[in-house]
């Protein structure tokens, strides 16, 4: 079940004619973060002029028709004129009224881009609500303050920091209290959207004491989670087959006795299990039977038997006369291996040992769809990879050395991708003094590299690696400091 996920994130707090709001920034970043590790793609501005709004905007038209749910997200100052909504840019003209709608976004210029582009779900949260002191200059009444109800389109819901005339508070610590609520229940696992806004509501309500009640609008006719569990979000498989752990054989299944051999962790037991593993099994087995041999076998490699690793690195040949959706489940198994646990956590630690073998498979077209699925279940945790594995994404990362007192050899000095450095102390027992020359393992450039590529969870056919300091030869040496590491942090 893919879901294609955009959003549009503003955050605005260096206001030119009214005092800093300290939040909003905060506020978009941190929504921006959680969007992220929830599948979202998210277009991110901070502190944007009247321009800079209609930019991002017309940035994000371009991004809603590839997808099925918008979202829009606007922490700053907001204001009503003439029961109209808009967003304060941070050089909008406060004059006056007629000045200040001439200079800010207009709300329903936003509902509006999201209802053309027809996508399925449209989501607006707004913690624009604050007392505006450029407002109060205007000597309006109290009812015109804070934001107007506004119509919400089919398939639209929009969210308020405070109930409609109402304002909101910018809050004490690092978030608005609206957007602090929003935060601490956004990525609620399987919690849907309305749900999880009635849980903002409460914890707001407790965190003001009573003075702040956020409020939705929503025309919403589909389900919406924010958060879909693994088991919710792939229902290719079993709860069983993707928590493994729960996964009992059954002695009569030729699979299911393959299966119990390789959890033997013996060799002389799994290499004859591997070896009588043919296509003719695979096609009369059920689809989780084969997600879970797949992990086994996957498991097996990382263990040493020579029959699980030649399985792997054979994979494309041995499995040519399995029903495609047989070999699908064979390869799915072996990919989720590699990232989850045997209760379908995400380890801390991802199983690589075989995971450039594995991963050369994804230069295989007709096995496209497995990678596409690692995809999928790797989405919400992004922010743990460089590229999310399965996708086709170059990385390239420079590498500098230092000459050392050995020919061809060269001291590890840093690694950068993306423009920063991504060489880190996994280990302290290895830190050394201010000055000190740390310990150093001396592996071949091959090494090297294939280290890099297995740390950095990027296969070596889409890792780039530039020497900035020598021509590659090929036979050079790399002293790698003992303790350090490329992992994503």
């Amino acid at each position: 079940m893919s879901r294609r996920l955009t959003a549009l994130v503003i955050g605005n707090g260096a206001y030119e004619d009214a005092s800093e709001l300290e939040n909003p920034v905060n506020d978009a970043e941190d929504v921006a973060a959680k969007l992220e590790a929830c599948g979202f793609s998210v277009i991110k501005e901070i502190d944007c002029t009247a321009a800079a709004m209609d930019r991002a905007l017309k940035r994000f038209k371009g991004e809603l028709p590839d997808n099925d749910v918008g979202l829009f997200f606007f922490a700053g100052h907001g204001m009503q004129i003439e029961g109209e909504n808009y967003l304060a840019a941070v050089d909008t003209d406060t004059a006056g009224e007629v000045e200040a709608k001439y200079s800010s976004l207009p709300l329903n210029r936003v509902i509006e881009t999201m209802e053309k582009a027809a996508t399925s779900t449209s989501i607006t949260i707004l913690d624009a609500c604050r007392d505006n002191p450029f407002e109060r200059a205007w000597h309006r009444s109290a009812a015109t303050r804070g934001l107007a109800p506004v119509y919400a389109p089919k398939g639209t819901l929009i969210a308020y920091a405070t109930s409609p005339g109402q304002t909101a508070s910018d809050g004490h610590g690092r978030n608005g209290a609206y957007t602090a609520a929003l935060l601490q229940h956004i990525a609620t696992p399987d919690c849907s959207i309305e749900n999880m806004f009635k849980r903002v509501r409460n914890t707001l309500s407790a965190a003001t004491h009573g003075k702040q009640i956020s409020w939705e609008h929503t025309s919403l006719s589909g389900e919406f989670y924010f958060n879909l569990s693994l088991g919710a979000r792939i229902d290719d498989y079993s709860d069983s087959a993707l928590s493994d752990g729960l996964f009992v054989p059954d002695e009569a299944k030729a699979s299911h006795r393959i299966i119990k051999a390789l959890k033997s962790l013996t060799w002389p037991v799994q290499n004859p299990a591997i070896d009588g593993f043919l296509s003719d099994i695979a096609n009369k087995a059920s689809l989780d039977s084969l997600f879970v041999l797949g992990r086994n076998i996957y498991q097996a490699a990382c263990g040493g038997s020579n029959s699980a690793i030649a399985y792997l690195s054979d994979f494309a040949a041995r499995t040519q006369a399995a029903k495609p959706e047989k070999r699908k489940a064979l390869l799915d198994g072996m990919l989720f291996e590699v990232f989850f646990d045997p209760k379908a956590k995400l380890r801390k630690d991802f199983k690589t040992r075989r995971f450039e073998d594995l991963f050369a498979l994804q230069q295989h077209k007709n096995l496209s769809s497995s990678f596409d699925f690692i995809t999928e279940c790797l989405l919400p945790e992004a922010g743990r990879f460089y590229s999310t594995p399965g996708r086709k994404h170059p990385v390239v990362v420079d590498v500098a050395t230092t000459p050392d007192s050995a020919a061809n050899t060269y001291r590890l000095k840093s690694i950068h991708c993306g423009g920063t450095s991504i060489m880190w102390l996994e280990d302290e027992d290895y830190a050394v003094e201010p000055g000190e020359i740390p310990n150093a393992e001396k592996m071949t450039i091959a090494k090297f590299e294939a280290r890099l590529a297995e740390q950095m969870a990027v296969p070596s056919h889409l890792l780039t690696i530039n020497y900035l300091s020598f021509d590659k030869q090929a036979h050079e040496r790399i002293l790698f400091p003992y303790g350090w590491t490329v992992r994503k942090r």
